[in-house]
């Protein structure tokens, strides 16, 4: 029997967050993104040292801090640099699930020029999430087309203009 390098039921990339109060962050998940829990494995002082979230074909694992091997948190190191990507069916009902459950919003839900209706929040838990609903088929063409237009509100905007 041979053992594949890549288990059978995990893609190849796969986000693992530290979440102070990882049973919380686990029925947030659930609860407002949809996610199904795989396994959760306990640990020590009623601390979850290992679980598993499964997004549609995706999968995110988590645990609790454990700052003693370096396990850190986004709110004990001050943030994230990294935002989660989720496709939802209805995303405006989505946002404001999480936004009732504690989630903070950091860019309202809106429609996108790469097709896209979009927002930003960041959970009760320091992680950030874009979610969004496709709405739009956009050709290759269009997409150049719109993203100059974007671009050029941008600049125009931050010209005071």
């Amino acid at each position: 029997m041979t053992v594949q390098p890549i288990p059978e039921g995990y893609p190849r990339v796969t986000p693992y967050l530290c979440v102070d109060g990882a049973e919380a962050g686990i029925d947030f998940y659930v609860d407002v993104l949809g996610a199904e829990e795989r396994m959760r494995m306990p640990a020590p002082g009623g601390r979850i040292g290992h679980a598993e979230l499964a997004f549609g074909n995706s999968v995110v694992m988590l645990a609790d801090e454990f700052p003693d091997l370096g396990f850190r948190s986004p709110k004990a190191i001050g943030g994230t640099p990294v935002t989660l990507h989720v496709y939802v069916a209805d995303v405006d009902a989505v946002f404001a699930k999480a936004l009732a459950r504690g989630a903070k919003e950091l860019s309202p839900v809106k429609d996108e020029f790469y097709g896209d209706r979009t927002g930003q929040f960041e959970d009760p838990f320091g992680h950030r999430w874009n979610v969004a609903s496709h709405i739009e088929d956009v050709s290759e063409e269009e997409m150049g087309k719109r993203a100059q237009e974007a671009l050029a509100a941008m600049e125009q905007g931050s010209n005071g203009a």
